[in-house]
């Protein structure tokens, strides 16, 4: 395996906290211009309010006012404002667009829905006008201070998809490469096997034909262990290439599993098949491999109750709906911690002095990219047992 996937956990670790970091600062920073932003526009709106009292108050019209109000009232071209009397009716409005086609009743309506929202954002700047007239300006945050305010937001869900993206791509990748690697290997195991197993087979054939090995028991122990090879190499077989599915019999395939299983392990395991559908319930399965994950399984048990324990297989519904076949595979044995359910099935992992810690990581894979189907922890308590639960297509 690659180192880079070797470090997938702290290059995960460096994806998450690179978007929260980006994420932060863009935030702190869009807050910080925010607040400028708005300082600015009520010091903005507070000038506009002593220009509009100073150029009300004033009789005289030169070129001073004119400058004032070309450079301080007309200027403001982004800020909403309705001005209003002292009574609350509206004299006049700036740079609020209203709906085309309005009637003067709807149009009020309008303005007043656009006040009240104004009222909800700013305090209201009283202008005092002497003898006791007064007007009132209201406004509220500009199109560009909201759009700013929002932007965090934005940029906090691009940068989420863009972490999405990176995270998905490095296990695809990942994914991609282990299953060159898997499908490499057992090629070449198939192939390696190839040779030697053919020799064994002439010699198997000429030992039988032979009147100097007759009635000898090496003879049939052999003609056993070639058997043996052949089925070895036809699962390596099968993962190297795209294997055929077959409605087939899940208890007798489970069955014929234990019975090969029940004189290769201890004699203190107790085996048990049962099922729970209607006699000769099938499933899409390549016999072969789905053999081989029982027999994992079934391994990875044995090893949990060190020799000693009983082991149910249990046939029923499951998945969505109850429309797959569910082989469930429960021990007796040590058990295994919520936080190790996935971990179980990496390729590497095992708690035995001496191992691969490929059999699960096997399993799951045949079971998941060859028959579609899920293996997966259903249910453990350490010091109890370990239920195991093999989704099969029906």
């Amino acid at each position: 395996m690659l180192p880079i996937y070797d470090q997938k956990s702290r290059i995960k670790l460096v994806i998450v906290v690179l978007s929260l970091v980006i994420g932060a600062v863009t935030v702190i920073y869009t807050n910080l211009l925010v607040r400028r932003l708005r300082e600015r526009e009520q010091q903005q709106v507070n000038l506009y309010a002593r220009t509009l009292r100073f150029l009300i108050s004033t009789e005289v019209e030169d070129v001073n006012t004119a400058f004032l109000k070309t450079e301080i009232i007309d200027a403001n071209t982004t800020i909403p404002v309705i001005l209003a009397d002292g009574e609350g009716n509206i004299i006049d409005y700036r740079n609020l667009t209203l709906p085309p086609g309005l009637s003067e009743t709807r149009r009020e309506a309008f303005l007043r829905n656009e006040l009240n929202d104004m009222k909800g954002q700013h305090p209201p700047i009283v202008v005092d006008l002497g003898l006791g007239v007064k007007q009132i300006i209201y406004y509220k945050d500009s199109l560009i201070l909201t759009q700013l305010r929002t932007y965090p937001l934005v940029q906090l869900a691009i940068i989420a998809s863009l972490a999405a993206i990176a995270y998905l791509v490095f296990s695809t990748s990942r994914r991609a490469e282990q299953n060159r690697v898997w499908v490499g290997l057992a090629k070449e195991t198939a192939h390696q096997l190839g040779t030697p197993l053919s020799s064994l087979m002439a010699w198997q054939s000429y030992m039988q034909d032979s009147e100097r090995f007759q009635g000898e028991p090496v003879v049939e122990e052999l003609a056993k262990d070639v058997k043996r090879l052949q089925i070895i190499t036809e699962r390596f077989s099968n993962i190297g290439s795209v294997p055929v599915l077959k409605d087939e019999d899940i208890r007798e395939v489970a069955e014929r599993a234990v019975d090969y299983l029940k004189v290769r392990v201890s004699r203190k395991v107790v085996f048990k098949v049962e099922s729970l559908l209607e006699p000769g319930a099938t499933a899409k399965v390549n016999i072969p491999l789905l053999e081989w994950v029982i027999e994992n399984v079934c391994k990875n048990a044995v090893d949990a109750m060190d020799g000693r324990g009983s082991i149910t297989m249990v046939i029923r519904h499951g998945g969505r709906n109850n429309r797959q076949v569910a082989l469930d595979i429960t021990d007796t044995g040590k058990g295994i911690p919520k936080s190790k359910f996935e971990t179980v099935f990496q390729p590497g992992y095992t708690t035995k002095k001496r191992g691969w810690g490929l059999g699960l990581a096997l399993a799951k894979r045949i079971i998941e990219n060859y028959h579609k189907g899920r293996l997966y922890v259903r249910w453990s308590e350490v010091g109890k047992g370990t239920t195991f639960r093999v989704l099969l297509n029906g």
